[in-house]
């Protein structure tokens, strides 16, 4: 009796299924799968990077003082710290009318000798529009042109263009004389009146910016 007994329990067992414990604990301990997302670059055409371009470096311009304001109140500084003060907000509040101002005596230093004059537009415009005012990467036919290439570029035709240039001496005559004028203009013009910003202000060292403790 005990015999038959043992024989139904071994075959009781052999027919119990067997299961990989171990591989089933090892999977639910594996880490669930995360989806992995690759960027496409965008490629912007050339001709809206250089029309961006523009628009900014029209934007910059429009951004100059009314000249009215620019030739007024006009007088001498009284004392030396004056003058210096007035410098340092005229250079402020000014400096895009200077930077118009140097610019138009450079290239009217340049009006005798016209096919200078297209050159050296040519090349400060290029300056502007592709380097200075350009936000977006430049790709031309599928390369693409890092910013040290720009100015490597830009670079190599300016020393060309002043190698080449007749009237060198001409155009920093003129800039000079651009420079002088400004100079001039920031030491006379009288500040009474005339507002900065905070920023602009203490950036000019005319005012120590505040902190508030947090």
């Amino acid at each position: 009796m005990l015999e038959v007994q043992s024989v139904l329990n071994s075959s009781y067992r052999s027919n119990i299924p067997k299961h990989n414990n171990t591989r089933s604990f090892k999977m639910s301990l594996s880490p669930p799968a995360t989806a992995t997302y690759t960027s496409i670059p965008v490629t912007i055409p050339a001709s809206d990077v250089i029309s961006q371009s523009i628009q900014n470096l029209l934007a910059a311009i429009s951004r100059h003082r009314p000249w009215p304001e620019f030739v007024s109140s006009l007088t001498r500084p009284d004392s030396f710290p004056s003058a210096l003060t007035r410098l340092r907000f005229n250079a402020r509040h000014f400096r895009t009318n200077y930077i118009l101002l140097i610019g138009a005596c450079g290239f009217l230093s340049l009006i005798g000798i016209p096919g200078w004059l297209l050159v050296t537009a040519a090349v400060v415009w290029l300056w502007l529009v592709i380097y200075f005012f350009r936000e977006d990467p430049l790709v031309v036919f599928g390369h693409h042109f890092s910013d040290w290439a720009v100015f490597v570029g830009l670079g190599l035709a300016s020393l060309a263009v002043v190698w080449l240039s007749s009237g060198l001496g001409t155009l920093i005559l003129g800039l000079g004389v651009g420079f002088l004028v400004c100079g001039l203009h920031g030491l006379i013009r009288d500040p009474e009146g005339l507002f900065l910003d905070e920023n602009d202000a203490a950036s000019a060292g005319l005012i120590v910016p505040t902190y508030t403790p947090v």
